[in-house]
C-alpha cells in the first residue's frame, strides 16, 4: 500500500500535501486506516453512542450539521479508500488479458453488478451501471418506443433530471406530457392513487413518478402504483434516486418496469454511480440512446444499456463498498434510524408554527422532512445558518426548508439546528 506522498503524487496533490491544513492533508491517510466501526452490540445498549461512532466514518468536520443529503450524501472513508485503491490497481496497467483495459463501458462488470443486484433483489441480466439518474432517466424517455400523441403521465413534483427528458422528446417528437397534482401533504396513499387513476387516458402510455419525491420526500406507494398501471396497461418507471440507502428496496417486490436511482445520495456511494433497471420483458421496448459495440445484440440483456465508452471504474469499486457498509450496519438499522430523525425534526418544527409539506401518514415519509416558514426567506436562513453556524440546509422559494436527515445525523446535530433556528427568527422578528 502506497504511503500518503504516493497517493497524493497519484492524485496530483503532492505539491499541496505540506500546504493542506492537517485536517485535509491527513484526509487520505484516515481513509487507509479509518477508526473501527462499533460493535453491533453497541447499538442495543446505547443508540444515541452507537450513531457517534458511526459518524467518525465521514470526513465532515465535526462542528458541521449536515441536513441535504437529499442533494448529495458524504462518502465513508472506506468507500473513498476504495476509490483510491481502485485508481492505484487500475492504473497500473497490468490486466491479464493483454486486450483487457481499466475502462468502463466494454465488459459485464459482473463484480459490481452482483452485490447491487442482490442489495436490489433484481436479476442481474436487468441491472446496468451508469453515472446517475438522469442519464438513466435520459436513456428511458428517448429511448421508449413511443409515437406522436403517446401520452407519459408524471407528477407534479419530478425533478428536473425526472421532468425534462419526457420535455425535450415533447417538443421534439410530438409525444404528450401530462401531470397529476401530489397533495402537500398528502393524507394517505388512496389520495394519491385515486388522482393518478383519474388523469390516465386512452393515450397514457407510461406512467413515470419518483418514488421519494425530490420536491417533499413524500414517499408514494409504489408497490400500489405499478399495480395500477399494469392492470391499466400501462408501462411503470420510477425515479428512484432518494431510495437507495434512505429505505429497503425490493425492486422485485414492487414489481415496476422500469427503476432509475443515484446512489450517491442515501447510500454514500461516490458521486458518478447511478444504474437502470429493466424488466427483461420490457427491453425490447427501449433503444439504446448512446451506442457503441453491442447495442444490437440482445443476449447482453440490460447490459448493453451500460456500454456507454471509457469512463471510471474506480468509482464502481466505491458503490460496491458503499453497498458493504450500509449491510455491515444494516439496512433495518439505517432507516429505522432515519425515520425516527426525521420525526423528531418535524416535530420540533410543527411546534414552532412550521407548516408542513410531510404526510401526517407514516407509510408515506421517511428521511425527509418539508415545511413552510414564511415570512422567513428560505435563502437569506441558508446563507446565515452556514455562515454563522456550519449548518447546511436546502429548500425552495420562498420559504420552503427541505431538511434531510442521514443516520450518521446526531440527536445534538439536530437540536443545534433547532437553537439556531429560533435565534435566526428571533432576529427577524426584532
Amino acid at each position: 500500500m502506497p504511503d500518503r506522498r504516493e497517493v497524493l503524487s497519484l492524485l496530483g496533490l503532492a505539491s499541496l500535501g505540506s500546504a493542506l491544513p492537517l485536517s485535509q492533508a491527513s484526509a487520505l491517510d484516515a481513509c487507509n486506516a479509518p477508526p473501527p466501526m462499533p460493535e453491533r452490540t453497541l447499538f442495543e445498549s446505547d443508540e444515541e453512542a452507537y450513531w457517534s461512532e458511526v459518524r467518525k466514518q465521514f470526513l465532515i468536520p465535526d462542528d458541521e450539521v449536515y441536513l441535504n443529503n437529499g442533494t448529495v450524501g458524504s462518502s465513508p472513508m472506506p468507500v473513498l479508500k476504495a476509490v483510491i485503491d481502485g485508481f492505484n490497481d487500475l492504473e497500473r496497467m497490468d490486466e491479464a488479458d493483454p486486450e483487457d483495459y481499466p475502462i468502463w463501458g466494454y465488459g459485464p462488470f459482473l463484480e459490481f453488478r452482483e452485490p447491487l443486484a442482490k442489495f436490489l433483489n433484481v436479476p442481474v441480466s436487468e441491472l446496468a451501471l451508469l453515472r446517475n439518474a438522469t442519464e438513466a432517466n435520459s436513456h428511458v424517455a428517448n429511448g421508449l418506443d413511443l409515437r406522436s400523441g403517446d401520452e407519459v403521465l408524471i407528477s407534479d413534483q419530478e425533478h428536473p433530471s425526472g421532468e425534462q427528458p419526457w420535455l425535450l422528446r415533447q417538443r421534439r417528437y410530438g409525444i404528450v406530457v401530462k401531470k397529476f397534482e401530489i397533495p402537500k401533504p398528502p393524507k394517505s396513499a388512496d389520495e394519491i392513487l385515486e388522482r393518478i387513476d383519474a388523469a390516465i387516458g386512452p393515450r397514457t402510455r407510461v406512467l413515470f413518478v419518483s418514488h421519494i419525491s425530490t420536491v417533499t420526500g413524500v414517499v408514494v406507494p409504489a408497490k400500489a402504483i405499478c399495480k395500477l398501471a399494469r392492470e391499466r396497461g400501462i408501462l411503470s418507471v420510477l425515479d428512484g434516486a432518494h431510495v437507495p440507502g434512505m429505505m429497503k428496496l425490493d425492486i422485485a417486490d414492487i414489481g415496476c418496469d422500469i427503476y432509475t436511482a443515484s446512489p450517491h445520495k442515501w447510500l454514500q456511494a461516490p458521486k458518478g454511480t447511478g444504474f437502470l433497471f429493466v424488466r427483461e420483458a420490457v427491453m425490447p421496448r427501449l433503444w439504446n440512446t448512446i451506442v457503441t459495440a453491442g447495442w444490437d445484440d440482445p443476449t447482453l440483456k440490460a447490459e448493453r444499456f451500460q456500454r456507454i465508452g471509457s469512463s471510471n471504474v474506480a468509482m464502481l469499486w466505491g458503490l460496491r463498498a458503499a453497498i458493504a457498509f450500509a449491510e455491515s450496519i444494516g439496512m433495518d438499522r439505517i432507516e429505522r434510524r432515519q425515520r425516527q430523525m426525521a420525526d423528531y425534526l418535524l416535530g420540533e418544527m410543527l411546534k414552532r408554527g412550521a407548516e408542513s409539506w410531510t404526510s401526517p401518514d407514516a407509510s408515506l415519509r421517511c428521511a425527509i422532512a418539508t415545511v413552510n416558514v414564511p415570512p422567513i426567506v428560505r435563502l437569506d436562513l441558508e446563507k446565515s445558518l452556514w455562515a454563522e453556524h456550519r449548518i447546511r440546509i436546502r429548500g425552495g422559494e420562498p420559504s420552503k426548508l427541505r431538511l434531510s436527515t442521514p443516520y450518521y445525523l446526531r440527536r445534538k446535530d439536530v437540536d443545534r439546528f433547532l437553537a439556531a433556528f429560533d435565534e435566526y427568527r428571533a432576529k427577524q422578528k426584532a
